[in-house]
């Protein structure tokens, strides 16, 4: 077993796993695992620049990271960094950030690497599962892109377009520096463009329609996936795996834009990071449903990050 810590470093959240890994047999033990949303991509799309106060946030992340992983001895680090970073004319700033305090450099991966490291990490535990058709096409939306990945046990095609839960609210639902609440037919139909116009961009590698089993990761599906199930307290055991109809995604889209800040913000569910993000989040699973005619969408906890640490192991 390799004890190996994991950091994924997105538009607008950094997380942390630390698991013992045995490659050979496959096993898996989760020792710590955390999430904190630092909204480094942060004006990035009308900027090109990560904010001062932005890298203070993820440094912050950072500096409790690095503590994590001292405490539990991991033995090998791997700090993978996202869209916002690679947008970014001042990332070499937060490279030498990163570098102060955990040790490692970052590596700015493409697209294509973050769509292989998303399987990975979200199919491993599904490609024995005779319950699910094949291919697998997993999508994870982040905050500043979204990866399309299609592929049975390896992964056969990908793309990334730069369409995410961030990317798009600050696009489209922002308007003097604050988020129009509850947005406008208007704003809603300019981020549906934005998405379809993705959506043809990524159907240009990626065979959509081919897929069976549509499996969502990252934090607006996962936030979705909550609400439908009605829970109080997230709890990712319950999420993990869920399977989630296209009526239920409807359903709650519709509910969140309809909704105020406050509103959203009062759901017990909902990160206070995700309440002005999760319309476009939600809005973005909802297009991608529809355009590959998908019925249900299969709920994975385990994601880019698992992958990465895979990857190390």
């Amino acid at each position: 077993m390799t004890r190996v810590a994991a950091i994924d470093c997105g538009t607008n959240s950094i997380r942390l796993l630390v698991a013992d890994l045995d490659a050979a047999t496959g096993a898996f033990t989760e020792l710590d695992r955390r999430m904190t949303i630092v909204r480094l991509g942060q004006g990035v799309d009308r900027t090109g620049r990560l904010a001062d106060e932005a890298l203070e946030r993820t440094f912050a992340a950072c500096r409790e990271f690095a503590e994590v992983i001292r405490d539990l001895k991991a033995e090998r680090v791997r700090f993978v960094a996202t869209s916002a970073s690679r947008d970014a004319e001042n990332r070499e700033d937060f490279v030498r950030g990163v570098v102060g305090i955990l040790g490692v450099e970052p590596e700015v991966i493409s697209g294509d690497q973050e769509a292989e490291f998303s399987f990975t990490g979200a199919t491993k535990e599904l490609a024995g599962r005779a319950d699910l058709a094949k291919p697998f096409l997993v999508v994870d939306i982040g905050g500043g892109s979204t990866e399309f990945v299609v592929g049975e046990e390896h992964v056969r095609a990908a793309r990334s377009v730069d369409v995410g839960c961030v990317r798009m609210t600050e696009r489209h639902l922002v308007a003097d520096g604050v988020v129009v609440d509850p947005p406008t037919p208007e704003r809603i139909a300019a981020i549906r463009e934005d998405v379809e116009a993705a959506l043809d961009l990524a159907e240009e590698a990626v065979p959509l329609a081919e897929a069976r089993t549509l499996v969502g990761l990252a934090g607006s599906v996962t936030t979705v996936a909550a609400i439908a199930l009605g829970l109080t307290d997230y709890d990712w055991t319950r999420i993990h795996h869920a399977r989630i109809s296209l009526e239920q995604v409807r359903e709650i889209t519709g509910r969140l834009l309809a909704a105020t800040h406050e509103e959203r913000a009062a759901i017990p569910v909902m990160h206070p990071g995700r309440v002005d993000v999760i319309c476009a989040g939600a809005l973005v699973l909802q297009a991608i449903m529809e355009r590959v005619g998908a019925r249900e969408v299969v709920v994975s906890e385990h994601d880019i990050l698992d992958g990465i640490a895979w990857s190390i192991a």
